[in-house]
């Protein structure tokens, strides 16, 4: 099979960068040019809310060439993303409709969760070295314009990611406005993220000893080449290492740093504060090791878009992240393992038994099993608006690898599991973003999610065997038990009528054996 031409581009903070790949079974996803232009959005967006008409100018001509470069290549397809500086923008629909008209490039945003996952799948791409270093207590470290997320792994699993609102840019525009001297930087930048970090160390830090970080950063790339460690190989510094080089960097001037360090005079400052804000978040960890992989958003895309299309065979499971992401959210507000294991087993079994009935695919099974271990998390602050409070708790919490509307999604079927339904057409405030494709989703994992819940009313896994099969108009749950399901029974009535009247077929439980 011959090789994929194909082009990534982010509209970023700071930079407009787009990378040229030619994607094949046989090379993998191999980067053939990356074209990058300096563009401050972030201290603009993040201090107005707005992209101003010469910014909006200046996109629109970057675009252009873009244009030009990707005809050049034979791109035979391309995939542009807006990060937060497009998404903390008030009138973003505006700006990215004149940027398609004016350029014929369409260009998506991606939420947080979304971003920080193709930033992650990015270093999947350096394969075998990527789980080496997995093999210890590990935190991704990926530092933005307006965030950082932390995610922690152990044992090759994803045990917790937070989002932490101290990005490179929005630090800098804070200490611009403090019209702070260089020296007085790294008391200043440790003062600002202090608390924050302080806060995430204690919940969620507190029983986990990280041996290693990656940083995903567009700035600190100049400083660990000077100093990377050759017993470990390019990019990989040791902690002690870098706080001591970045003393050295403390006491020179902006002209030495910049010819030091190969960068322009302007990229200093920000170079600097990313600088620092890693050295806090070593202290923070009491990480021994630093590896900063140097690959971009633009690298995650094309791994993406790699996998979607089968070109390129994945070792790691990133489903199972997203997974133990919606776990340990759960095990937070004090949900119940048991109860959740069995209710992903009767859902998942319902979901394949009337596949040819609800047209859905393996996306919509993984956001039926997110929503079978958040089922309860609500009740952590109230046991009566159960459904309301899992609701807010799951909006107020990413799902790394979710987007918005698929987070919005399981929060409407997990509320849904305790409340009643909400039609399309009666204007309800939370399906706000939904589209009527989206509800219909909704709507049918909410049907099976109350079945699932309602063979175990009572909490007490009664049932053994359950076997599923659809016959004429019924769906048939033949259950092995010798307990006494008279409640199961009687209260299963309404969750039925719902069922019946999203798929037209009626479930009905027969008991093989009983008293």
């Amino acid at each position: 099979m011959a090789g994929e031409i194909f082009a990534a581009i982010d509209v970023g903070s700071y930079e407009l960068g787009m990378k040229i790949f030619e994607i094949s079974p046989k090379k993998g996803v191999k980067q053939i040019d990356h074209i990058r232009h300096h563009i401050d959005l972030g201290s603009e967006t993040y201090a107005t809310g707005r992209i101003s008409y010469s910014h909006v100018s200046e996109l629109t001509r970057v675009l252009i060439e873009f244009r030009k470069i990707m005809e050049t290549y034979g791109v035979t397809h391309y995939q542009a993303y807006g990060t937060s500086a497009i998404r903390e923008t008030n009138d973003i629909y505006i700006v990215l409709d004149q940027l398609e008209q004016r350029t014929n490039i369409h260009i998506d945003v991606l939420s947080n969760s979304e971003q920080r996952f193709l930033d992650y799948k990015s270093v999947a791409i350096k394969g075998g070295e990527f789980q080496k270093i997995l093999e210890k207590p590990t935190a991704i470290v990926d530092i933005g314009g307006g965030s950082i997320q932390i995610s922690l792994f152990e044992k090759d699993t994803l045990v917790t990611t937070q989002n932490l609102r101290l990005g490179v840019l929005r630090l800098h525009s804070q200490l611009d406005t403090l019209h702070a001297s260089k020296v007085k930087y790294p008391e200043l930048v440790e003062e600002l993220v202090s608390s924050q970090l302080s806060v995430y160390s204690k919940m969620y830090l507190k029983d986990h000893k990280v041996s290693n970080i990656i940083i995903l950063d567009d700035y600190i790339e100049p400083i660990v080449s000077k100093i990377s460690n050759k017993d470990y190989g390019k990019g990989y510094v040791e902690s002690g290492e870098y706080l001591q080089y970045l003393k050295r960097l403390n006491s020179s001037s902006k002209f030495d740093i910049a010819k030091g360090l190969g960068i322009p005079d302007d990229n200093v400052p920000l170079v600097f504060t990313s600088a620092l804000l890693i050295k806090c978040i070593l202290k923070a960890t009491g990480a021994d090791l630093m590896w900063t992989p140097g690959v971009t958003l633009c690298d995650g895309i094309a791994f993406e878009y790699a996998e979607k299309k089968k070109i390129i065979k994945i070792t790691h499971d990133f489903e199972q992240d997203i997974l133990a992401c919606a776990r340990n959210i759960s095990k937070r507000y004090m949900g119940s393992k048991s109860r959740s294991e069995t209710l992903q087993l009767l859902s998942m079994k319902i979901f394949d038994s009337t596949k040819k009935l609800h047209g859905l695919g393996k996306r919509e099974k993984l956001l039926l099993q997110i929503s079978a271990i958040l089922h309860d998390c609500g009740k952590y602050i109230s046991m009566v608006n159960l459904g309301d409070c899992s609701y807010n708790i799951i909006m107020s919490t990413e799902i790394i690898g979710l987007s918005h509307k698929e987070r919005k999604m399981v929060a409407n079927i997990v509320r849904f599991n305790h409340e009643p339904f909400e039609y399309y057409g009666e204007n309800a405030e939370r399906y706000s973003g939904i589209d009527k494709k989206s509800y219909l989703t909704i709507s049918k994992l909410s049907a099976i999610l109350r079945v699932a819940n309602g063979l175990d009313r009572t909490h007490k896994q009664k049932f053994k065997n359950i076997k599923m099969s659809l016959k004429e108009s019924e769906l048939q749950i033949t259950i092995d038990s010798m307990e006494d399901i008279t409640i199961e029974k009687g209260l299963f009535t309404n969750r039925a009528d719902f069922f019946e009247e999203v798929f037209g077929i009626r479930p009905v439980i027969r008991q093989k054996r009983g008293f």
